[in-house]
């Protein structure tokens, strides 16, 4: 008798925890973002002799490697840490709206590809907080994607998807990426 009075405890329990299961909403990612930004930064990498316009600077090399050019091949165990103006378009010289602060180190031996944590702090009167990124980068891709993590201010708590294209480079001493960033959750 008790064995049966247990089991029947223990199915009216397991259908009262189903039911409260599937009668939750399912939770779904917008189909359009909430906020969409379109903005430029802009990469200078210290090479021994532009210390006063750099912006970037390699903090860790591998042993074969310096901290004033990138290390053969692929630029495998190089670490770089950076402060690149933002801008609102592919120009250099524009004003900037903000800051791209954090570091990209680079991760793998066979191919060139990076790793990125970063932030964009913005300084703008239209524009107040930051936005924080993390994730791989396979730079030699047309496109690729970064997670949005999170923010502050405008962008609290913010989550979504920022897709870098490589605007412009020039060798390994200056890069530009076109970031568009799409939140899909936006309080």
């Amino acid at each position: 008798m008790a064995a049966t009075e247990l089991v029947s405890a223990l199915l009216l329990f397991l259908l009262i925890c189903s039911s409260d299961i599937s009668s939750g909403e399912k939770t779904r990612r917008p189909r359009q973002p909430c906020k969409r930004l379109v903005l430029y930064f802009h990469d200078i990498l210290y090479n021994g002799k532009n210390a006063q316009n750099a912006t970037s600077a390699i903090v860790a090399s591998p042993a074969w490697g310096d901290k004033t050019t990138l290390a053969v091949p692929n630029r495998f165990g190089d670490v770089v840490v950076f402060d690149d103006p933002i801008t609102v378009d592919n120009n250099f010289r524009s004003a900037p709206v903000g800051r791209a602060q954090g570091f990209y180190l680079y991760d793998k031996k066979e191919i060139l590809t990076a790793w990125f944590g970063f932030s964009f702090v913005f300084n703008s009167t239209r524009l107040k907080g930051a936005i924080n990124f993390a994730g791989a980068d396979d730079i030699m891709k047309n496109t690729r994607d970064l997670s949005v993590v999170g923010g502050t201010g405008d962008f609290f708590m913010t989550r979504g998807i920022a897709t870098l294209m490589t605007d412009a480079f020039e060798d390994d001493r200056y890069f530009r990426l076109r970031v568009d960033v799409k939140l899909y959750e936006c309080y």
